[in-house]
């Protein structure tokens, strides 16, 4: 079967998913549609070699719908022949998207592919898709009590496995602090894609990181999540989960260049990293957030790897409680987790989010000569995504 193999990644710098956020006065179509455009310009390709383009988007709604990807292809100027699709696996969608390429290439169903995401949360808010919508009374017959949000999610995850505030802070804490650093040295200087968003100079930075952010800072934060109905029905929680402790909202967009091993060479093009194996899971959509657990055990068991032959692993920072409690239960090596900060300082933009982590993890394992890593995140309604790459 053909190799899928990873020739670039790029991505936009992570702003506030806010009004008057850096980012912000970008459509999300064009913002996307930039890093669509430096992936062509980066690997010398014409529009029309690209057989698809399939990207991520969580909120399908007002300046995200129409089929976002089309837009954005449209937008980014390539042939009008190039196909394209938006896929919704809530904040893995990127990752799914990914997933979905490689396999195309496999299959051999694709010689060159681009999966994508993008998330302008300042111009379309998570949670606008559902806006207006009815709970399915099969749903409701099932969870007579009512699913929760992710945020509480993550307070139940805190509680089951006894994570303090002042833990979780200082898991934040650590990862602004790694991104900081990573900047620092020029880290992501190769991936990030500077985009012009109205001002007098184009957004360069990650806007999200704080290099200053410390245990103590954070301690002073309220609960994000707390509300008298809901204290009421979770009497035993502590509300250890701060707007610090949480991946802020953020506007970003991402890509990664895939194709066959063969094609690759043919094209004259040097393949970075290969998918090595894959995997995704359902898991309780109560605790939502608990889902990167299952997937790695079930990628490490598909994949014949042990945590140990790992070199790096990318576990999004929905929420400082998710991480902790995926490193607590697969007994890994917390020096090999986010070692470039996660998205609690990079920022969560949720459809971005997934090929934002792949470009991350092909980077650290170039830049530290590691051969595998693992990419897992968590998924809204319970679910989860792993990824296995191989650097080359």
């Amino acid at each position: 079967m053909p190799q899928a193999v990873i020739v670039d990644v790029v991505r936009t710098p992570s702003g506030r998913g806010k009004p008057g956020g850096a980012l912000s006065a970008v459509q999300p179509v064009d913002l996307v549609a930039g890093v669509l455009t430096a992936l062509l310009e980066r690997s010398g390709l014409e529009s029309r070699q690209v057989d698809d383009v399939l990207m991520g988007c969580v909120s399908q709604i007002g300046d995200q719908s129409l089929n976002i990807a089309r837009q954005a292809v449209l937008a980014a100027g390539f042939d009008e022949t190039v196909p394209a699709v938006t896929i919704d696996r809530q904040c893995g969608s990127s990752q799914q998207a990914a997933h979905f390429a490689a396999q195309g290439v496999i299959a051999g169903a694709y010689d060159v592919v681009i999966a994508a995401g993008v998330e302008s949360m300042s111009r379309v808010p998570l949670g606008s898709s559902a806006h207006g919508g009815t709970v399915s009374q099969g749903v409701v017959h099932r969870y007579p009590d009512g699913l929760v949000n992710q945020g509480v999610s993550a307070e139940l995850i805190a509680q089951r496995w006894g994570f303090s505030r002042e833990e979780l802070d200082a898991f934040s804490a650590e990862s602004h602090r790694r991104a900081a650093d990573a900047w620092t040295r020029g880290a992501f200087d190769s991936q990030v894609i500077p985009v012009l968003a109205g001002a007098p100079d184009a957004v360069a930075f990650d806007e999200t990181v704080r290099a200053g952010t410390t245990t103590e800072s954070l301690a002073g934060l309220k609960s994000a999540f707390r509300t008298d109905a809901l204290a009421a029905r979770f009497p035993d929680l502590d509300w250890r989960i701060t707007a610090g402790n949480s991946s802020p909202l953020t506007d970003a967009a991402s890509a990664v260049l895939i194709m066959s091993e063969e094609k690759a060479a043919a094209l004259g093009l040097t393949a970075r990293a290969r998918f090595h194996s894959f995997a995704v899971v359902g898991d309780d959509p109560m605790m939502m957030l608990t889902g990167p657990i299952p997937a790695t055990k079930r990628i490490l068991e598909r994949s014949g790897l042990g945590i140990d032959d790992l070199d790096a692993y990318e576990v999004n920072e929905a929420f400082a409680s998710v991480p902790l409690a995926w490193l607590r239960e697969i007994d890994a090596d917390p020096a090999k987790l986010n070692p470039w900060g996660g998205a609690i300082a990079l920022g969560h933009a949720v459809g971005a989010s997934g090929t934002r982590l792949l470009g991350t993890l092909v980077s650290f394992l170039e830049a530290t000569g590691g051969r595998y890593g693992l990419q897992t995140m968590c998924e809204g309604g319970g679910m989860a995504n792993a990824t296995v790459i191989e650097r080359l």
